[in-house]
Protein backbone atom coordinates (compact mmCIF):
# COMPACT_ATOMS: atom_id res chain seq x y z
CA UNK A 1 0.00 0.00 0.00
CA UNK A 2 1.13 3.50 -0.71
CA UNK A 3 1.94 5.90 2.11
CA UNK A 4 -0.70 8.49 1.27
CA UNK A 5 -3.39 9.89 3.56
CA UNK A 6 -6.88 9.37 2.11
CA UNK A 7 -8.24 12.61 3.63
CA UNK A 8 -5.44 15.17 3.31
CA UNK A 9 -3.35 13.58 0.54
CA UNK A 10 -0.13 13.85 2.54
CA UNK A 11 2.77 11.94 0.94
CA UNK A 12 6.39 11.23 1.87
CA UNK A 13 8.76 14.15 1.33
CA UNK A 14 12.40 13.96 0.23
CA UNK A 15 15.05 15.86 2.12
CA UNK A 16 18.71 15.82 3.03
CA UNK A 17 20.43 14.65 6.18
CA UNK A 18 23.41 16.96 6.62
CA UNK A 19 26.35 15.80 8.71
CA UNK A 20 28.84 17.94 10.60
CA UNK A 21 31.22 17.71 7.62
CA UNK A 22 28.36 18.99 5.38
CA UNK A 23 27.93 15.63 3.60
CA UNK A 24 24.37 15.40 2.32
CA UNK A 25 22.45 12.12 2.16
CA UNK A 26 18.92 11.71 0.83
CA UNK A 27 16.26 10.83 3.38
CA UNK A 28 12.48 10.34 3.30
CA UNK A 29 10.23 12.17 5.71
CA UNK A 30 7.16 9.97 6.13
CA UNK A 31 3.74 11.32 7.12
CA UNK A 32 2.29 10.24 10.46
CA UNK A 33 -0.15 7.65 9.04
CA UNK A 34 -2.40 5.27 10.95
CA UNK A 35 -4.86 2.60 9.88
CA UNK A 36 -8.08 3.62 11.59
CA UNK A 37 -11.62 2.26 11.55
CA UNK A 38 -14.49 4.72 11.44
CA UNK A 39 -18.19 3.94 11.74
CA UNK A 40 -20.29 5.17 8.81
CA UNK A 41 -23.70 6.04 10.21
CA UNK A 42 -25.40 6.11 6.80
CA UNK A 43 -24.49 2.56 5.78
CA UNK A 44 -24.12 1.22 9.33
CA UNK A 45 -20.72 -0.29 8.53
CA UNK A 46 -17.13 0.19 9.67
CA UNK A 47 -14.74 1.75 7.14
CA UNK A 48 -10.98 1.29 7.41
CA UNK A 49 -8.99 4.28 6.21
CA UNK A 50 -5.28 5.10 6.14
CA UNK A 51 -5.22 8.60 7.62
CA UNK A 52 -2.70 11.00 9.10
CA UNK A 53 -2.92 12.21 12.69
CA UNK A 54 -4.17 15.61 11.51
CA UNK A 55 -6.88 13.90 9.43
CA UNK A 56 -8.09 12.00 12.51
CA UNK A 57 -8.55 15.34 14.28
CA UNK A 58 -10.37 16.69 11.22
CA UNK A 59 -12.74 13.70 11.20
CA UNK A 60 -13.40 14.14 14.92
CA UNK A 61 -14.21 17.80 14.38
CA UNK A 62 -16.21 17.73 11.11
CA UNK A 63 -17.48 14.16 11.02
CA UNK A 64 -16.65 11.36 8.58
CA UNK A 65 -19.06 12.45 5.84
CA UNK A 66 -17.78 16.04 5.59
CA UNK A 67 -14.15 14.95 5.89
CA UNK A 68 -14.56 12.55 2.97
CA UNK A 69 -16.08 15.34 0.86
CA UNK A 70 -12.81 17.29 1.03
CA UNK A 71 -10.65 14.36 -0.10
CA UNK A 72 -7.81 15.05 -2.54
CA UNK A 73 -8.72 15.27 -6.21
CA UNK A 74 -6.97 13.35 -8.97
CA UNK A 75 -4.16 15.90 -8.84
CA UNK A 76 -3.37 14.93 -5.25
CA UNK A 77 -4.42 18.28 -3.77
CA UNK A 78 -7.21 18.55 -1.27
CA UNK A 79 -9.88 21.22 -1.57
CA UNK A 80 -8.59 22.73 1.69
CA UNK A 81 -5.08 23.19 0.30
CA UNK A 82 -4.15 26.75 -0.62
CA UNK A 83 -4.29 27.50 -4.33
CA UNK A 84 -1.14 28.21 -6.27
CA UNK A 85 -0.19 31.84 -6.73
CA UNK A 86 -1.61 33.27 -9.90
CA UNK A 87 0.66 34.49 -12.64
CA UNK A 88 -1.32 37.73 -12.83
CA UNK A 89 0.65 39.27 -9.95
CA UNK A 90 3.91 38.40 -11.64
CA UNK A 91 2.84 39.84 -14.97
CA UNK A 92 1.72 43.09 -13.30
CA UNK A 93 5.18 43.54 -11.79
CA UNK A 94 6.76 43.18 -15.22
CA UNK A 95 4.36 45.75 -16.70
CA UNK A 96 5.29 48.31 -14.04
CA UNK A 97 8.97 47.80 -14.82
CA UNK A 98 8.36 48.22 -18.55
CA UNK A 99 6.54 51.52 -18.04
CA UNK A 100 9.56 53.16 -16.36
Amino acid sequence: MSRVCTITGKKPLVGNTVSHSNVKKKTRQLPNLRKKRFFDEESGQWITLKVSASAIRTINKLGLKKALEITPSETGRSKRAPKKASRRKHSQKNKSRDSR
